[in-house]
């Protein structure tokens, strides 16, 4: 029984960290090399980053033609 709520347990954290890897990837703020930092930032310091990603991407504006 306390194995399955490890494993139960486990499956919860592991979805919690992908959520905002997978809203990065999925979003259309940010493009090319700057998505791929955001992407690493977050994989490796979790939230914080998925939170600054929300208030400060895209860092630079996009050129218009």
């Amino acid at each position: 029984m306390e194995i399955i709520a490890l494993i139960i347990g486990g499956l919860f954290l592991f979805v919690v960290w992908l959520i905002p890897i997978l809203a990065i990837a999925s979003s259309r703020r940010t493009q090319g090399g700057e998505k791929v930092a955001w992407l690493l930032l977050t994989i490796f310091v979790f939230w914080f980053t998925w939170i600054f990603y929300l208030l400060l991407a895209p860092l630079k504006r996009p050129k218009y033609a």
